[in-house]
């Protein structure tokens, strides 16, 4: 067994480039991706949801990082461009931005396989051993240098990073592979109706996570072939994986956490409910997700904001927070929050309460306000006297989006046409008041 602090491995990251793939539309997050791509969407309360694939990175020794980017990606390239342009190329290390230029062709990227393809000359220029694929949509801690070490041991062309999930969540949602006891893959279906459970467990399926280790010429070989097929999608699920299985030498990396040997945390927030749940899932009294883990920091940039402030502390105005999440910059002003995650710059005012809710950067909530299991969009102003998460029809009524678990989405658009089709409610005559800091 090699293990990923050994010199050896060290040096297995430093001949591997990583390419992540940023452009996904995030089509099912509905309104919450209508102006970004969903590896820019905040999350956690500080971050962004790349940089935890970035951090993954850069704590793995992995320094040499290029960026592909189309969909709305100027939330994301900004950024990318405060937060991750602190590596030093002098040393070798970069994080370089591949946005879709038609450098091939005169087409977008059309699909995973495409995206590396029409960079097929930046990663020539690198000369890496190893090129390590990643999706930009994640929330997950790995270190990929175990990964990696066991392509190498292995002898494999190309090695898919997989992890256990219930057979159910993996229907329709994730490709599953199929192994034999070496570890080797037999069959990868992409987004199966009836997934192939696992031998020892047919409660569970190994789906794939949608990272890849491939040796440099292998997978150069491969993107020439695909980009020359007709029939092809261009896509690493639908057409590189299973042709590689078919002709080649693929194992599959098993997810595991390195001391228990158990399942880790990995969520795909391509969801409402996903989104919803794995920024809840940060305020447990012992998260599965440890973002207070100093060796293994997630890195980003955040807007230097003034510490987060309670005021009044009356018997029925009193601002306070149990179990919660609050971001710099907030003022909790005779407010209650109670299993929430506040993101920065939120101002909550007095006589309301929040419960079980994502409050995304920049809202205003106004007096009397009641939120139960919401997700409020950056920017909103919320009016006096509202209750959202209560009624669903109600919620349905005004133009809120409700999620098959009941969560419901509230943005600025949202509340601007309310006011237009309702400008005679008084819930929804100070919608545009100005910042106040405690009322």
């Amino acid at each position: 067994m090699v293990y990923a602090a050994s010199r050896y491995v060290s040096q297995l990251t430093k001949d591997t480039l990583a390419l992540v793939l940023a452009g996904g539309k995030g089509t099912r997050l509905k309104e919450l991706t209508e102006h970004q791509s969903k590896p820019a969407l905040h999350f956690g309360g500080k971050f962004r949801v790349i940089d935890f694939t970035l951090s993954n990175c850069v704590n793995s020794g992995i320094r040499q990082i290029g960026i592909a980017t189309q969909y709305k990606s100027h939330s994301l390239l900004r950024h990318l461009s405060q937060g991750w342009s602190h590596l030093n190329r002098d040393m070798g290390e970069f994080v370089e931005l591949l946005p879709a230029s038609q450098q091939c062709s005169s087409r977008w990227y059309q699909g995973t396989a495409d995206a590396l393809f029409q960079n097929i000359e930046f990663i020539k220029e690198q000369s890496p051993k190893y090129v390590l694929v990643l999706a930009g949509d994640h929330i997950y801690k790995m270190d990929y240098a175990d990964m990696l070490a066991q392509h190498v041991q292995s002898g494999a062309d190309l090695t898919i990073g997989g992890i256990e999930v219930p057979i159910n969540e993996a229907a329709n949602t994730f490709g599953v592979m199929q192994i034999n006891k070496s570890g080797r893959v037999v069959s990868f279906d992409e987004k199966p109706a009836s997934p192939s459970p696992l031998p020892e467990d047919p409660a569970l399926a190994l789906a794939s996570m949608g990272i890849y280790v491939f040796n440099t010429e292998f997978l150069l070989n491969e993107l020439q072939k695909d980009a020359q097929s007709l029939k092809s999608e261009h896509d690493f699920g639908n057409d590189i994986v299973p042709q590689c299985i078919a002709d080649c030498e693929v194992h599959a990396f098993r997810f595991t956490d390195s001391l228990s040997g158990l399942k880790p945390y990995w969520k795909d927030i391509g969801t409402l409910d996903a989104f919803w749940q794995a920024n809840i899932d940060l305020i447990e009294v012992t998260p599965k997700l440890d973002i207070y883990d100093d060796s293994w920091p997630i890195w980003t940039y955040q807007k230097q904001s003034p510490p987060a402030k309670f005021v009044f502390n009356n018997d029925n105005r009193r601002g306070s927070a149990t179990d919660s999440m609050v971001s710099g910059g907030c003022i909790i002003s005779g407010a209650t929050i109670d299993r929430s995650l506040l993101f920065v710059d939120v101002r909550v005012h007095s006589y309301s309460k929040i419960t079980e809710s994502v409050i995304l950067p920049n809202v205003e909530i106004g007096r009397d306000v009641n939120i139960n299991r919401a997700i409020i969009a950056a920017n909103c102003s919320v009016p006096t006297g509202m209750n959202i998460g209560f009624d669903h029809d109600e919620d349905q009524a005004r133009g809120f989006r409700v999620s098959p678990n009941g969560i419901v989405l509230v943005t600025q658009n949202m509340l601007e046409n309310l006011r237009e089709q309702a400008p005679w409610e008084h819930a929804i005559q100070d919608y545009s008041r100005p910042k106040q800091l405690h009322s």
